[in-house]
């Protein structure tokens, strides 16, 4: 079957179970595993299906893809972002990292840093800096969801409120063209401003996958972020914006290094 046949033969599958697995359409179409995975990497290119570990789903704009999924995504790209992220916050500094798991990726690039003093509102982010002995944890507490360790609500806000932090390292579910980062969930995005209001310099560290996504709550604009580290270059208005905005982009490489 010619890829013109089975991209759209693909599309029918995923709306009519829901999800797709790299196995079963290689199976069901009778070609390589190799071709359905290039496949699907075109078809989340132009932003018609979101992978997730061992397959795709259908993309929406009003509800997340599982974590479990969300942490099999680009795992690369999110270590590589990650480690420049890490290179740029410095020892002896206090600093918040929020809900997601480039920010967990970032956390694990932090545990050879030295005299830090993390808070997070992410059970995730506080279980792997425990082995920094070196790294004070503060957890901000709240309303734990379940799905994906994170504390959100009003107790959230208030703990963050105590605090005025020397950097903040965010996430998003989504960037679209305007340079809007957005969420699906209200009361992360109110935590998310929260942060942004209590820090001094604020770095997000978010993947390409981002770009081809849409979320109903807006958390801010780039304009309002110091620095964006990211694994490809941004398309060629937002990239302009982002220079009259005097936010220091990074792309990085799969060494981490980044191509500013």
């Amino acid at each position: 079957m010619p890829q013109s046949f089975r991209l759209p033969e693909i599309i029918d599958i995923a709306r009519a179970e829901g999800k797709v697995t790299v196995d079963g359409l290689a199976d069901r179409l009778g070609v390589t595993v190799q071709t359905i995975r290039r496949d699907l990497s075109e078809l989340a290119e132009a932003g018609k299906l979101e992978r997730v570990h061992g397959g795709a789903v259908l993309p929406s704009g009003v509800s997340n893809i599982g974590y479990e999924d969300r942490r099999g995504l680009n795992p690369a790209a999110k270590i590589a972002i990650a480690k420049a992220c890490a290179q740029q916050i410095p020892d002896g500094t206090s600093l918040f990292l929020n809900i997601g798991t480039s920010t967990e990726a970032v956390a694990h690039a932090l545990l050879h840093h030295r005299d830090l003093m993390v808070v997070t509102n992410n059970m995730n982010v506080a279980n792997i800096l425990v082995e920094n002995t070196a790294c004070r944890i503060i957890v901000a507490g709240g309303v734990l969801r379940r799905s994906d360790g994170g504390l959100i609500g009003n107790l959230t806000t208030s703990t963050i409120e105590q605090f005025k932090f020397d950097y903040a390292v965010i996430g998003c579910s989504a960037l679209d063209n305007d340079g809007d980062l957005l969420d699906f969930d209200f009361q992360e995005v109110n935590v998310s401003q929260t942060i942004l209001r209590q820090s001094r310099k604020t770095f997000l560290v978010a993947d390409h996958s981002k770009f081809q996504r849409s979320a109903p709550a807006r958390i801010t604009s780039l304009s309002q972020i110091d620095g964006f580290f990211t694994d490809r270059q941004l398309s060629g208005g937002l990239a302009a914006r982002c220079r009259d905005w005097g936010v220091d982009v990074h792309v990085c490489r799969g060494d981490g290094a980044p191509n500013n």
